[in-house]
C-alpha cells in the first residue's frame, strides 16, 4: 500500500512537473500581442517619416546603433555586460542582416517589448522597458522612417561572447514579466498637457532612467516613474557617475531653473555646467534636435520630482578657499587647471563649467571625476558648429597619485564635500578606460 501510495505521488509530481515545463515553455515563447497584427507594409508618407525620423532622435537611437565610420543604424557598437560583451544590431532596411523583413507587429514587439521575430529574446541593453512606453503613432511613424528613410547597409551582426549556458535567452522571458511593463503612457489627468508630454518624453523614448535611475540585483531599474523615489536619483554606470535629475540641490537639478535645463540641452552648457561623458553624444544626436516645446516639457517634469535632503546632504554653499600652496593637490590645480576653471573653482561659464558646487564634486561617486579628468571630454557640436574648447587628457600628464590629489583638493573645496579620491580607484579606471575622442560622432539621418 505504502509503495502504491509513493508511486501514485510520484506521477501526480511529475505530471505536475510537465505541466509546469509546458506553462513555463509557453510563457517564454509567446509572442506579445500587437495592435498592429493587420498592418505589413509602411507608409512611405514624407509627412510620416519626417515624424519617425524626429522620433529617432528623441529616443537616440543612434546611440547604440551606429559606428564612426560606418553605416547609419548597421549596428556593432560593443557594450559590456557581467555576463560578457554583446554587440548591438543592425537596424538599417537590409533584407538579410537588418529588420527589412520586419511587419509593423514585429517592429512592435522588438521595440515595446524586446521580442524579435521568432521569440528570440532581445538583452535589456535594449531600452524596451521604457519604450513599451511609445505610443502607437510614434511607433507607426518610426518604422516608416526605418523602412524608407534609412539606407539598408549589408552589415552581419556580430555574435555576443556571453558563454553558454549564461547566453541561453529564455531567462529574459521571466525577467520581463518581474521587471519590463507592457502598457503605453497614460497621462495624468492631474497634471496640465506641458507636464505629461515632458513625462511622456522621460520616460518612454528618452529613456533617461536607463542612465540616471539606479539598479536592482537583476540589473533592473529601480523605478520606471515618478511613483518610486529611486527613479532618475543617479547611478553609477559604465565608468560615469549619471546624476540625479530630481531637485537635489547638490548632485541634481534643485539649483536649475527650468530655463537653465531647457538651455542645457539645447547648446550643451549653461552657467552650472557642460555636458561630458556619454551625455556628449546624446547632446549631439539627439537632445539639441528636440523642439523647445518638448525642450519645455521636459523641463517642467524634471521640476516637479522632488530631491531627497537625507540622500543629497546640507545644500552647497559657496566657501572662499584659503590658500594652501602647499596641500596635496594645490600646485597641480593652480598648474593644471585653474587656467580654465579658475583659481576660485568659478570657471568662466558658460564656457568653462565651475568646479565649486560641480555635481561631481558633491557626489560621493567619484567617477565622473576622475574619469574625465584621466580621458577628457569629446567634442560638443552645436547647431553643426564644433567646441573650441574641450578638456584635455591628462593620463599621459599626471600619474594616478597626482589625480587622486588634484581630485582630493577639488573635491575638498570652495564648499565641496565629495570627499578624497584614492589613487587605487584612478589606478583601476585607467586600466578600463580609454581617452576620448576628438572626433564627434554626429549622424545625418537623411
Amino acid at each position: 500500500m505504502n509503495n502504491r501510495r509513493f508511486a501514485r505521488t510520484v506521477g501526480w509530481l511529475a505530471l505536475a512537473g510537465l505541466v509546469a515545463a509546458a506553462l513555463l515553455a509557453w510563457y517564454v515563447n509567446r509572442q506579445p500581442a500587437s495592435p498592429f497584427a493587420q498592418e505589413a507594409a509602411a507608409s512611405n508618407e514624407p509627412a510620416l517619416i519626417s515624424r519617425g525620423e524626429y522620433v529617432a532622435r528623441l529616443s537616440d537611437c543612434v546611440a547604440c546603433h551606429s559606428l564612426p565610420g560606418k553605416a547609419p543604424f548597421a549596428g556593432g557598437l560593443e557594450m559590456a555586460t557581467p555576463l560578457g560583451a554583446i554587440h548591438a544590431t543592425n537596424i538599417t532596411p537590409d533584407q538579410g542582416t537588418g529588420i527589412g523583413a520586419y511587419s509593423l507587429a514585429d517592429f512592435d514587439r522588438a521595440v515595446r517589448h524586446g521580442v524579435a521575430p521568432g521569440g528570440r529574446r532581445l538583452y535589456p541593453a535594449m531600452p524596451y522597458p521604457s519604450y513599451a512606453k511609445l505610443s502607437d503613432d510614434d511607433v507607426r511613424a518610426l518604422y516608416a522612417f526605418f523602412m524608407h528613410g534609412v539606407q539598408p547597409a549589408k552589415q552581419p551582426n556580430i555574435p555576443s561572447d556571453i558563454p553558454w549556458p549564461l547566453n541561453m535567452r529564455w531567462p529574459i522571458a521571466l525577467w520581463n514579466g518581474l521587471f519590463a511593463p507592457t502598457a503605453t503612457y497614460a497621462a495624468k489627468p492631474s497634471q496640465d498637457a506641458l507636464w505629461n508630454r515632458g513625462a511622456y518624453i522621460v520616460q518612454g523614448p528618452g529613456h533617461c532612467g536607463s542612465c540616471h535611475t539606479p539598479r536592482g540585483l537583476a540589473f533592473n531599474e529601480k523605478a520606471l516613474d515618478e511613483s518610486g523615489a529611486p527613479f532618475l536619483a543617479g547611478a553609477l554606470l559604465d565608468g560615469w557617475y549619471a546624476p540625479s535629475l530630481r531637485q537635489d540641490p547638490n548632485t541634481g537639478l534643485g539649483r536649475w531653473s527650468e530655463p537653465e535645463i531647457v538651455q542645457f540641452l539645447k547648446s550643451g552648457r549653461n552657467q552650472h555646467a557642460v555636458v561630458y561623458g556619454s551625455m556628449t553624444e546624446a547632446f549631439n544626436n539627439s537632445t539639441q534636435f528636440m523642439a523647445d516645446d518638448d525642450l519645455a516639457a521636459i523641463a517642467r517634469y524634471l521640476k516637479s520630482l522632488p530631491g531627497d535632503p537625507q540622500r543629497d546632504g546640507t545644500p552647497w554653499h559657496y566657501v572662499t578657499a584659503e590658500a594652501r600652496p602647499d596641500s596635496p593637490g594645490a600646485h597641480t590645480y593652480a598648474t593644471r587647471c585653474a587656467s580654465c576653471h579658475g583659481l576660485d573653482g568659478k570657471g568662466q561659464p558658460e564656457w568653462m563649467p565651475p568646479l565649486a558646487g560641480a555635481t561631481s564634486a558633491l557626489a560621493k561617486e567619484d567617477a565622473s571625476a576622475i574619469n574625465i579628468t584621466l580621458n577628457g571630454s569629446q567634442r560638443i557640436v552645436a547647431a553643426g558648429v564644433p567646441d573650441a574648447y574641450r578638456m584635455p587628457a591628462f593620463r599621459e600628464q599626471l600619474t594616478d597619485a597626482q589625480i587622486a590629489e588634484v581630485l582630493s583638493f577639488v573635491r575638498s573645496s570652495w564648499g565641496n564635500s565629495g570627499g578624497a579620491v584614492d589613487a587605487k580607484a584612478v589606478a583601476k579606471l585607467r586600466g578600463h578606460t580609454d581617452p576620448a575622442s576628438s572626433s564627434p560622432i554626429i549622424l545625418h539621418m537623411r
